[in-house]
């Protein structure tokens, strides 16, 4: 049972595999409503000002109002509010720049060439930064296109009022539905999980244990499925979604402990009791965790001694108060030194970020010549297609595409058989409320479904202010098409290596790297342990990209790599653990004896070569003392998290 526990929790579907699922995720209806109230408003109020549909001043503030609204309304995902907000800041802040930088991309000629290239290759250079810039470049390059063949009859600085204003609206309606839920979803799914655990240990000798066995089996694998899913989803580097995989990780020695007191029916210590409901409580942001860390058991018996050492790994991930205020003091001095040095590992000395600038780039520019030279009605309509299906992130890869491009065909006839159809009335504006509310719903399902609604809100608010005739369906398509071409064949056919996230060797790089840095840190000089760190650092940068190409790729890659990526947050555990190390040593700790300092080192290249040959580590336990206990307690679990991921444990 335990080992069936193990398994299951640590198996999560990866974003592809939500695609082929016949059961559609539940309905998020408050998302649906704020989607369907925030988004249509500024254009209704226009409406109603007007006197109905009506071009002129009044109708185009309204369409870029409601511009303005749909990106505040998309920018947000589940997470802290603090991180929601960065996102709608980066999506509206760049969608304006966007609004204003396509006034320099309209006519003929070789300045909306270069304005389109350059513009592209800062959208793929900032996608590498983290999400939320990645979500502002793809809002960057969507308004350009727009702003390049959009015509109102407003001011540029009119439209760009409307446009922030519409996006302030959004805001305020997030924010609403914000301080009206209890927790984030992702964290509270985390904290279902020591909630379930705090009910075993109080049931073991009750007839309810073998109940709330099954219930924290059923809370790990939703919370594996929240967060992994979550991950996926994400454009970039999210540090909240790693925490709490770290979390999910430090959990597993807690876990297998409380089964094992359960099924011997050995009652758990009142204290590990006590924090485990600390632990569950600190999660959902209830209160913070005040009382003292238990402390560590030599005596009782061994499901006893293993419930305490889960106990305290977990408080040690989710922060003794002590540890937690010096270890954040010394990630302040690290980040002030080193944090325009991990700017640029991510985006100019990250050769897969100046890959992919140089991919977009040629497609934007390719895009850009066809509008100029093809005879097309919407001359935008290639360059949004291409931004759109291109999305600047680095989860783009050959599959992803073909799904955006068909939602997209998908999307381009159902918003143009609503324009056929449907007066030019308020039956249009029903038909756009419509269209929002399903917006999270198929976000949530996948990113082909979401397009298929997403295209017929911009293709109602874009005809609205300039209406085309029966002809435009057509042309609607084969642009459409022609966008979908530029990408498929600029952007993958002639990069065939792009194909490709070699995400073992990059797990292999990032072991090196890591017994590299473990040598420096405890051996090296200053100069070599700053070289080290920078290396191992830069090799986990990477890995991280690799891991998000595989997470779109369609299965069984994708699968493989969300079980891989639980191993990848822990080896990053593992050098923020070496590094605060270094840092104990720095602050008068003793030095660690070298030779656990060389078993540490085995044990990280032994798992590099785990890794390589798809075999399980060995099960000992690596002990350490001093600076190098942390360092030791994350190694192993790095270990156990390898061998719960070998072929014979995961029937790959």
């Amino acid at each position: 049972m335990t080992e069936d526990v193990r398994e299951r929790s640590l198996r999560a579907p990866a974003w592809l595999e939500e695609l082929v699922r016949t059961t559609p995720p539940p309905i998020p209806w408050r998302d649906v409503i704020r989607f369907a109230v925030t988004i249509p408003a500024p254009l209704t109020l226009a409406v109603i000002v007007a006197g109905g549909v009506r071009p002129g001043a009044a109708l185009g503030a309204g369409v870029f109002g409601t511009m303005g609204a749909l990106a505040a309304s998309l920018a947000p995902q589940s997470g802290p509010l603090r991180d929601q907000l960065r996102r709608i800041a980066a999506a509206i802040g760049f969608g304006g720049v966007g609004l204003m930088a396509g006034q320099y991309a309209t006519g003929g000629g070789w300045l909306p060439v270069v304005v389109i290239a350059l513009l592209s290759a800062a959208a793929a250079l900032l996608s590498g930064v983290n999400a939320a810039l990645s979500l502002g470049a793809l809002q960057l390059l969507i308004y350009t296109a727009l702003a390049s063949g959009f015509v109102t009859p407003l001011p540029e600085v009119a439209e760009l009022a409307f446009f922030l204003a519409g996006g302030v609206w959004g805001t305020l309606t997030t924010l609403v539905q914000a301080l009206t839920e209890a927790h984030d979803p992702d964290r509270s799914s985390v904290a279902e999980v020591f909630t379930r655990i705090l009910e075993l240990l109080e049931s073991i000798g009750t007839p309810g244990t073998g109940e709330a066995r099954r219930a924290l089996t059923l809370a790990l694998n939703a919370a594996y499925d929240r967060v992994i899913g979550s991950r996926s989803r994400s454009a970039g580097h999210t540090t909240e979604l790693s925490e709490l995989a770290g979390v999910l990780n430090a959990a597993a020695p807690l876990v297998e402990g409380a089964v094992a007191a359960a099924r011997a029916e050995d009652p758990a210590d009142p204290d590990d009791v006590a924090a485990v409901r600390a632990l569950a409580a600190a999660l959902r942001g209830d209160r913070e965790l005040t009382q003292e860390r238990p402390a560590a058991l030599d005596s009782g018996s061994s499901a006893r001694r293993a419930v305490r050492h889960g106990v305290r790994l977990v408080w040690n991930v989710v922060g003794d108060p002590e540890e937690r205020a010096g270890a954040a003091a010394s990630r302040v001095v690290l980040d002030r030194r080193t944090r325009l040095r991990e700017l640029a590992d991510r985006t100019l000395a990250s050769g897969e970020s100046r890959g992919f600038a140089v991919r977009l780039t040629l497609c934007m520019t390719v895009a850009e010549i066809a509008r100029q030279y093809l005879p097309i009605q919407r001359p935008y309509w290639v360059l949004l297609t291409v931004a759109i299906v291109l999305k600047p992130d680095f989860g783009s890869v050959f599959t992803r595409a073909i799904q955006r491009g068909a939602g997209t065909l998908l999307g381009v006839l159902l918003g143009s058989a609503l324009l056929a159809t449907l007066p030019r009335n308020a039956w249009v504006l029903l038909a756009m409320t419509a269209a929002c509310g399903l917006l999270p719903w198929a976000r949530d399902t996948n990113f082909g479904l979401f397009s298929v609604f997403q295209t017929p809100v911009i293709i109602l608010l874009l005809d609205l202010t300039m209406p085309g005739g029966p002809g435009l369906v057509g042309a609607r398509l084969s642009d459409t098409l022609i966008g979908c071409a530029i990408v498929l064949t600029f952007g993958y056919l002639v990069w065939p290596q792009t194909w490709r996230a070699p995400l073992d060797e990059a797990l292999r790089d990032a072991a090196l790297a890591l017994d590299a840095f473990v040598d420096a840190a405890f051996t090296g000089s200053d100069a070599d342990r700053r070289r080290a760190r920078r290396r191992n650092y830069r090799a986990l940068t990477e890995l991280q990209t690799q891991l998000q190409r595989r997470l779109a790729e369609p299965p069984p890659i994708s699968n493989r790599a969300a079980a891989w990526w639980p191993v990848i947050v822990q080896l990053e555990r593992t050098s923020d653990a070496v590094t605060e190390a270094v840092i104990a040593r720095r602050g008068g700790e003793p030095a660690p004896d070298l030779a656990q300092v060389a078993v540490l080192r085995r044990a990280i290249r032994q798992l590099e070569d785990d890794v390589r040959a798809h075999r399980a580590p060995d099960d000992a336990e690596i002990h350490a003392d001093g600076v190098l206990a942390p360092v030791a307690r994350e190694v192993d679990a790095a270990r156990r998290l390898v061998r719960e991921n070998a072929p014979g444990r995961r029937g790959r």
